[in-house]
């Protein structure tokens, strides 16, 4: 499945990547709790790290890569299942408000 979206902001990209995650397992996206991770190279973000789990040990994942404005879908397996190229995105440089703070 190759899709091209429109998502400027980061809550439009966490809730369209939560519906594609959500969709082939039919899990409840209203029910189903997202979980994220900032990606970083060289020490700056470049994109995020999502996950969804379900029932019986099920963990899809998908790869925000800010710089190539696509997503990339996996299933529980690790098998790559879907693309999504992104007319519009966010910048990946707003994403230095997830990172944590070094103490």
């Amino acid at each position: 499945m190759r899709d091209v979206a429109a998502l400027p902001t980061l809550t439009e990209l966490k809730l369209y990547v939560l519906n594609i995650l959500c969709r082939p397992d039919n899990l409840d996206p209203d029910q189903t709790p997202l979980k994220e991770a900032v990606i970083t190279r060289h020490g700056r973000p470049c994109g995020l790290y999502f996950q969804v789990l379900g029932p019986r040990l099920l963990k899809n994942y998908a790869i925000w890569a800010g710089d190539e404005n696509r997503i990339i879908y996996y299933n529980s397996s690790g098998a790559r299942v879907a693309e999504t190229k992104l007319s519009e995105a966010p910048d990946p440089r707003l994403l230095m408000a997830y990172m944590p703070i070094a103490a």
